[in-house]
């Protein structure tokens, strides 16, 4: 039964969002969507070989809205459909959003907690089985018009570290998809007044653009760099990156300066990708 209405809950959801976009209340456009089907379905994943997309996260309608934008045969099927950690102040504040959520493979995150809590274990645990995880790096809404900017242009805010550990934790080195997501800041954006905060703006401009996977070695290269456990990334696995995992990788400070590595170079990838799609300031207003 509960497979049933998590079947049902997503398949709703998904049509329901290839709906709105195809009754022209918006217009969407769609780049690199070929990287993530073929990931999904890659013959890897039997064997565990799990997916994580990371994007920017810049209104509260980007999940579920931009998964709108896939084949509508993928809503019926767990493994074609994304696992994403959801705040639990926000979405599970009551017995009917929580039910909903769940079985909208939503995991219940508790900010504040760190990145030894059970959603960052159940995001490992499913990556482990070969399934696909959804995370915002930024751990928030943040819309352009709030980004710093440094001379080499405009910057996310820092990357959640957990993010670091879902991917070096997690039995087999995963397939890695940066995303870069634009205009839902106009669809939804923060700061409304009740009640109009509660609907969409009609007219926006939108675009969802999936990167090329970040390469397994670019991982392994950064990690060597001053590393001290750069020795035996490449000492034991199948593959560049299968070196580091499931294997002690030295103390908690240690596993501390991977993690914060990590997680920093694929947020690299993902604002290399926003300056590709929406400039060097990443669509912040001068």
């Amino acid at each position: 039964m509960s497979k049933l209405l998590s079947t049902a809950t997503v398949a709703t959801i998904g049509l329901s969002c290839k709906a709105f976009i195809n009754l022209g209340l918006c217009s969407m456009s769609v780049h690199g969507l070929q990287n993530l089907l073929k990931a999904l379905e890659s013959a890897e994943r039997k064997d565990g070989r799990g997916i994580v997309t990371v994007s920017n996260h810049i209104s509260t309608l980007d999940d579920p809205l931009t998964w709108g934008v896939m084949p509508a045969r993928t809503y019926l099927h767990s493994r074609m459909t994304r696992w994403s950690l959801g705040a639990s102040d926000i979405m599970f504040t009551n017995p009917v959003f929580s039910a909903f959520f769940r079985n909208g493979q939503v995991l219940e995150t508790f900010r504040g907690k760190g990145i030894y809590q059970p959603a960052v274990d159940s995001a490992i645990e499913k990556l482990s089985h070969g399934q696909w995880v959804h995370l915002f790096g930024e751990g928030k809404v943040r819309q352009p018009d709030t980004y710093s900017v440094e001379a080499s242009g405009a910057k996310l805010i820092r990357f959640k570290w957990g993010v670091g550990r879902i991917l070096m934790e997690t039995p087999r080195a995963p397939t890695i998809i940066p995303m870069w997501i634009t205009g839902f800041e106009n669809l939804m954006p923060e700061g409304r007044k009740t009640p109009y905060k509660y609907f969409p703006r009609l007219g926006a401009q939108l675009s969802v653009t999936f990167g090329d996977p970040i390469p397994p070695q670019d991982i392994v290269t950064a990690l060597q760099r001053d590393s001290p456990v750069s020795k035996t990334l490449t000492d034991r696995g199948t593959g560049p990156l299968e070196a580091s995992h499931g294997m002690n990788l030295g103390t908690e400070h240690e596993k501390r300066l991977i993690r914060i590595k990590v997680t920093n170079l694929v947020q690299r990838a993902v604002e290399a990708l926003g300056k590709q799609v929406s400039g060097n300031m990443l669509g912040k207003q001068p």
